[in-house]
């Protein structure tokens, strides 16, 4: 991914344990129940990675109760 321009910040790629995407700015630390995988850029590339990995939006605990 690209390096931190000086007009954009860096992003990474958070997951929650309910298996649900977002991004986050790699220079805070992370909120409580959230984890960086590692893959950091621009928001744009960041936001086409959740894409590719995040295809079923349901929660984990719903996928499971109903057996997908």
């Amino acid at each position: 991914m690209s390096t931190e321009t000086s007009s954009e910040p860096t992003y990474r790629v958070v997951r929650n344990d309910e298996e649900q995407y977002s991004i986050y700015r790699a220079d805070r630390d992370l909120p409580a129940g959230w984890l960086a995988i590692p893959v950091e850029g621009t928001r744009e590339e960041c936001l086409a990675v959740i894409n590719e990995l995040w295809t079923d939006m349901r929660p984990r605990s719903l996928r499971e109760r109903l057996g997908a």
